[in-house]
């Protein structure tokens, strides 16, 4: 292949915490000049209508509209090695062996200038490659705690960018290559940083926005609802709720509401977040990576109860670092209930100055450049082994 040497490829994990990021990058990357190719696996083929194997010039371009639209995409073998029995480490270990050399093959034809990872397994063999070939590489992690494939690639990493000033599992010898950056957000989100707050007072309408992953949590189409219908009269009067729901589960929480004469507009899949979120007074959501940086970057406070089977138990700590400045509240899932719930937002919307402040609290957390920040630290790493100008490392913010 005869490429420029300006090629940075991306390679992330299928999920929209690592999607999301690597995206806005690109689009960030894409305004200054470079070319842009990203190396996933199986589950990125979302990205694309027609697969093909890894070994096919050229890469397909994703359809319009798509997670990494415009990309050259190549698909690669891996796995993931955790919690799986010893039958399945072993089959997992070897798809990863097979990434590499896949990875490997790729990254001596591409010749990239830097290989930026985003988490997930398919990052592993990827940056692997790229490492033993000579190529810089630059890990991106979303979470307060270091995920296990960027754990595993953190020694070897040029720079190690980070979405909070303190995460956990960072090595001593990995503090010296770590900047933080904070995570990556759509423009639509990172646009809503200096709008304000929509201030609501004691007789006002109050507009809450319950998400819960890709397809909606079932725990809050089976708590949520029941909560909102306890409120006090007066109070569930000026409730106007946007919620996700899973299909099976959208008759039964309409009909609660309706029972309920709350005001309730609930779909399967919202696409226009952002705009949601600009009108939303208080969230309640998951604690996911993405979830974290989007509200922080808007400035909205939210109630959180974090997935409790996330690895490494990540989301708890994403949601302790938001609770700790003020910007919301944490209640544990196997402390979410309907008493627990109708109890705290009765607490909150009867002085509306204690969310006003969350959100404000909320919003100091928020880095809405945190795009051209992680683009920057690729750049430099394109170009000399200096740190970037602009950014503070982390050893120092710490």
């Amino acid at each position: 292949m005869n490429l420029p040497r300006k090629l940075v490829v991306l390679s992330s994990g299928g999920t929209a915490g690592h999607v999301f990021p690597a995206q806005a990058l690109a689009q960030e990357l894409a305004h200054q000049g470079f070319q842009l190719a990203l190396i996933t696996d199986k589950r990125g083929e979302s990205y694309s209508p027609s697969p093909s194997p890894v070994s096919a010039p050229p890469a397909r371009k994703p359809p319009v509209g798509a997670l990494l639209a415009g990309l050259d995409t190549y698909f690669i073998k891996a796995a993931g090695v955790s919690g799986r029995g010893p039958i399945a480490k072993l089959v997992a270990v070897s798809k990863l062996v097979v990434g590499y050399f896949q990875a490997r093959r790729l990254l001596k034809d591409l010749s990239p200038a830097v290989v930026v990872g985003f988490g997930g397994y398919p990052t592993v063999p990827t940056l692997l490659a790229a490492s033993h070939l000579g190529i810089k590489t630059v890990i991106h992690e979303q979470n307060a705690v270091l995920g296990r494939a960027n754990r595993f690639l953190a020694p070897k990493a040029t720079r190690i960018a980070t979405a909070f000033k303190v995460t956990l599992y960072l090595r001593n010898s990995d503090h010296a290559r770590n900047i933080w950056t904070g995570n990556p957000v759509r423009a639509a989100i990172a646009a809503l940083h200096n709008l304000p707050y929509p201030v609501f007072g004691h007789d006002d309408p109050i507009h809450l926005l319950v998400v819960g992953g890709s397809q909606g949590a079932s725990i809050f189409s089976d708590v949520t609802p029941d909560a909102l219908a306890a409120l006090p009269e007066d109070l569930r009067a000026r409730i106007r709720v946007v919620q996700q729901c899973r299909d099976e589960d959208l008759e039964r929480v309409r009909s609660i509401y309706a029972n309920a004469q709350i005001d309730a507009d609930l779909r399967t899949f919202f696409d226009d977040i952002p705009a949601r979120i600009q009108t939303a007074h208080l969230l309640i959501c998951r604690a996911g990576a993405s979830t974290i940086a989007e509200i922080t970057t808007a400035g909205r406070p939210a109630i959180l109860a974090p997935y409790p089977h996330a690895v490494d138990d990540h989301q708890t700590v994403n949601a302790a670092r938001l609770c700790d400045s003020g910007g919301a509240w944490m209640i544990p899932n196997a402390d979410f209930n309907k008493t627990t719930l109708s109890t705290r937002l009765t607490s909150l919307f009867s002085i509306p100055a204690t969310v006003a402040t969350a959100a404000r609290c909320a919003a100091q957390l928020g880095v809405p450049e945190a795009a051209s920040r992680l683009a920057e630290v690729v750049v430099s790493v394109t170009c000399s082994n200096g740190s970037p100008s602009g950014i503070t490392e982390q050893k120092e913010m710490a």
